[in-house]
């Protein structure tokens, strides 16, 4: 047991005497846990990316994540890749890649690709699914994060965004000399300022997705995927948009549903809509987008999870 679970079973079952087999108790465990996580992990990456950020200039950080087409896109799909990030934690950092002036497009593909593949999910996988799926859905992460992003690139909807996102994306940057203490405060006022934009947004997106959690029965999953047939692969997408839970949560249901025969792009295409998408991460970004923007994204990321399902379904007998 970590030292956060064993915080969230203080506070939810000894301090305020909640049964944890009740779904109540459970929702307030996860709602705690979640959210002390969650800030804890805001507060450490931001810093260390803002102390980094003074190394390397808001002007080359968007020149090299931004030229080459398709490069851009698969360098912030592979940052993406090998950051411990769900989608709602992932959110700060693609709000400091956008305030850089990273292109919105390359932005996405980090956004995408971050909660789709971390490393202790892939360790989970190799573990449940074996080496050859694990590699495949690895490969598929970032083909979706790539493609994905390019797309909403080309579609130039840079105009959805927040009016102070837009304006701190095209502010010109100037050149400072930081001491050590310096890069030290810039971390320090980088993450402090993040989490005052959008701590509010963290709560009630942890909480609306702490009651989809614990009072969504998953055999109702089950019951529905396992019944649509040809068309399990968009059910069981767009059932595992509104999910939400820790990634170390998901490959487990994965596998269940795999167990139960389910076909293994239909529950991997589950895993990454859960991973990927979800309610609370559409409540956070409407902090830096407007509904239009958040409705593309949603929905061209959807398609991509449909049809690499699919294929994934097309393989299997090879993995």
């Amino acid at each position: 047991m970590t030292m956060l679970e064993a915080l969230a079973d203080l506070l939810t079952y000894q301090l305020l005497g909640l049964d944890p087999e009740t779904r109540i108790g459970g929702a307030l465990h996860f709602f705690i846990y979640d959210t002390v996580k969650i800030f804890l992990l805001l507060a450490v990456m931001i810093f260390a990316i803002g102390v980094v950020r003074t190394w390397l200039p808001e002007d080359r950080l968007k020149n090299w994540m931004g030229r080459g087409g398709l490069w851009g896109n698969f360098v912030a799909a592979l940052f993406g890749a090998i950051t411990p990030f769900c989608s709602c934690s992932s959110i700060p950092i693609f709000i400091s890649l956008l305030k850089a002036g990273v292109p919105l497009g390359v932005t996405f593909s980090f956004l995408i690709t971050s909660p789709i593949i971390n490393e202790y999910l892939v360790i989970l996988m190799v573990g449940e699914f074996g080496l050859p799926v694990t590699v495949a859905y690895v490969g598929s992460g970032l083909l979706i994060g790539t493609l994905a992003g390019a797309v909403l690139g080309k579609l130039k909807l840079e105009k959805h965004l927040e009016r102070d996102i837009i304006a701190a994306a095209h502010s010109d940057s100037e050149i400072i000399e930081h001491t050590f203490a310096s890069r030290l405060r810039y971390g320090w006022d980088e993450a402090v300022s993040v989490i005052r934009q959008i701590w509010l947004w963290v709560i009630v997106g942890v909480g609306i997705g702490a009651f989809i959690h614990n009072y969504i029965p998953q055999e109702t999953i089950h019951g529905l995927m396992e019944a649509t047939g040809i068309f399990s692969v968009p059910i069981a997408t767009v059932l595992g948009v509104p999910m939400y839970g820790s990634c170390a949560a998901i490959v487990p249901i994965a596998v269940v549903l795999f167990q139960k025969g389910i076909p293994l792009g239909t529950a991997l295409a589950f895993m990454m809509a859960m991973a990927a998408l979800s309610l609370p991460e559409a409540i956070m970004l409407r902090r830096t987008m407007r509904l239009q923007l958040i409705a593309i994204y949603f929905g061209i990321t959807t398609v991509a999870i449909i049809f690499t399902g699919y294929l994934l379904n097309l393989l299997a007998q090879f993995l």
